[in-house]
């Protein structure tokens, strides 16, 4: 018994060579809402930015995201795209989040530098604003049938037009979204207020918990997701998924460690900026 799956088209629009898909839809809007995020969180103050220096600051979270995405997926996933202009066609799939979150920390950083903030408060609102961007981007993997999981006889599982094979699949897609996008925000949001509230919040705990979480959620999805068919499993039978979540918990760990080491604070608004 499986599910049947809905079978999506990936393109929104398709008339000659106008093509609009589902996929890079599911970028735009997470970047929009993660945007919203942003501006909530500059006008109450907690995020310690101008108008300016907010938008300054998105510009460079999504050429971040973007370029470390695409950079990672090459590097690790995909050496066949070295050559040639294939680097710069990310609009035929090939991103990859562990990269996305390199370059997104190496935006903050450059960011903190320029407008001089503490990093760490914007990593925090960076772990906040990027759930539903997870949420969206893979809800994208589901519709294009990608990146589905393993051969499994669970009653919900789906035959993926795109399996070779076409048998029964987790549909591990569903699984990361409901993990990294709505579990873990959730539960950043609410770890925030927890903290704030009660007195023990210190800027870099909100980053360090998304690195912990996402580690841990992702390792524990990878246990259902087939590995990238170039990579198979690598040694002790683990994927490159879990190798590189492995070190984020550990950096995420670390920065808790050093985090806790500084006196508890409730950053006060530094700005605050009428919305336009």
């Amino acid at each position: 018994m499986t599910l049947p799956y809905p079978n999506i088209s990936p393109d929104i629009i398709h008339i000659g060579p106008l093509r609009v898909r589902w996929y890079g839809m599911m970028y735009v809007l997470g970047y929009i809402v993660a945007a919203r995020l942003c501006r909530k969180r500059m006008r109450d103050g907690t995020l310690p930015l101008t108008q300016e220096g907010l938008d300054t600051f998105l510009t460079a979270m999504f050429v971040g995201m973007l370029l470390g995405a695409r950079a990672m997926y090459v590097l690790v996933y995909d050496r066949s795209l070295h050559t040639g202009l294939d680097w710069l066609k990310v609009w035929n799939g090939g991103l990859s989040f562990h990269g996305a979150a390199a370059g997104m920390i190496i935006a903050c950083i450059w960011t903190a530098r320029r407008y001089k903030v503490p990093i760490m408060t914007l990593t925090d609102t960076l772990a906040l604003c990027a759930t539903p961007g997870l949420a969206f981007g893979r809800i994208g993997n589901f519709i294009n049938a990608e990146l589905y999981g393993r051969p499994t006889d669970v009653p919900w599982a789906m035959v993926f037009p795109t399996d070779p094979q076409q048998v029964p699949r987790h549909p591990s897609q569903l699984y990361e979204m409901l993990g990294e996008g709505v579990i873990l925000g959730t539960f950043l949001w609410w770890f925030e207020a927890k903290a704030r509230r009660e007195g023990w919040w210190r800027p870099g705990i909100g980053g360090s918990a998304f690195l912990i979480g996402y580690g841990i959620i992702r390792s524990l999805v990878e246990l259902t997701r087939q590995p990238d068919a170039q990579l198979g499993f690598l040694a002790g039978g683990i994927t490159m998924g879990q190798l590189l979540s492995s070190l984020m918990i550990i950096g995420g760990i670390a920065v808790a460690l050093w985090v806790y080491r500084q006196p508890p604070q409730t950053p006060k608004p530094v700005v605050k900026v009428r919305a336009a």
